[in-house]
C-alpha cells in the first residue's frame, strides 16, 4: 500500500510499508499537507521580523518556523531534540527541505526574534482563519476559557512551583471556540488561573462583534474562573 503526498521539488513523496529509511513521525507528512493547503506557517512568516542578511543565511525563516512548529506538534518540545531531528527524513520533508535542518541554537535565535507586536499579529491570523471558516454568520459562539500547566525542567525565567500541579511550570491561558484556538497566552504559574481573563475576553468580544455585530457569545469556564 502506497500513500501519495505533495511532491518536494522534483521528488515524489510517498508513504509505504516496505522498509528502508523508517521514521516514527510519519504524521508530519499530514501536517505538511494541511500547511500547504491553509498556509498556517506562511502568514506568521510574513509577520515575524527577520533582520538577517539574505545572502548569508542557510535556512529560510519559513523553514525554521515549520521545523519548530511541526516538531512541537509531534511532541518534541525541547530544542535539544533538534540535534538529531534535523537529520530526520520525515521532518526534513515536512519542512520542504532536502538538506539537514537548523540546529538548536539557530531555532533559539528564531524564537528570540518574536516580540509583543508579532504575537498580537499572529493572534489576528488565528482570528481571521476562524472567521473565514464560516460560510455565513453564526447565531451563537461558545468561548471556552481554560488554564493548563506547562511543565519546565530548567531555570526558565517565569517558572514557578504550583502546588496544585505539584511541579515547576508555566500556567498559560487558552481560549477555544469548538476546535479552533483563538488565544494562547503564556503566564507564570504564580498567577491565578483566571489572571487577565477579563481583558482577553474583552479583546475577543470586540473583535468578534466587529465581524458579527449581533452575535450571541457564551463564555464557558471551570470554577477557577468564578
Amino acid at each position: 500500500m502506497i500513500l501519495p503526498f505533495s511532491p518536494l521539488k522534483r521528488r515524489k513523496v510517498e508513504a509505504d510499508f516496505c522498509g528502508g529509511d523508517l521514521t516514527s513521525d510519519a504524521g508530519l507528512l499530514l501536517l505538511r499537507e494541511v500547511d500547504l493547503k491553509l498556509g498556517l506557517t506562511a502568514h506568521p512568516n510574513q509577520l515575524l521580523p527577520d533582520s538577517r542578511c539574505a545572502g548569508r543565511t542557510q535556512h529560510k525563516q519559513i523553514n525554521l518556523l515549520r521545523q519548530r512548529l511541526f516538531a512541537l506538534a509531534a511532541g518534541y518540545e525541547d530544542l535539544n531534540d533538534h540535534q538529531s531531528l534535523r537529520h530526520d527524513s520525515a521532518l526534513k520533508t515536512a519542512t520542504s527541505s532536502l538538506d539537514p535542518l537548523a540546529s538548536a541554537p539557530t531555532l533559539y535565535r528564531l524564537e528570540q526574534r518574536a516580540d509583543e507586536a508579532s504575537s498580537w499579529a499572529m493572534h489576528e491570523v488565528l482570528m481571521r482563519q476562524f472567521i473565514q471558516s464560516f460560510d455565513q454568520a453564526p447565531a451563537e459562539l461558545v468561548l471556552d476559557f481554560d488554564a493548563t500547566n506547562d511543565p519546565v525542567h530548567g531555570e526558565q525565567i517565569g517558572r514557578y512551583f504550583n502546588a496544585f500541579y505539584d511541579e515547576y511550570c508555566f500556567l498559560p491561558l487558552f481560549v477555544f471556540c469548538g476546535s479552533h484556538l483563538l488565544t494562547a497566552y503564556l503566564r507564570s504559574a504564580c498567577r491565578d488561573a483566571a489572571y487577565n481573563a477579563p481583558a482577553v475576553l474583552k479583546c475577543l468580544v470586540k473583535r468578534l462583534r466587529q465581524q458579527w455585530p449581533e452575535i450571541h457569545i457564551i463564555v464557558r469556564a471551570d470554577a477557577g474562573f468564578c
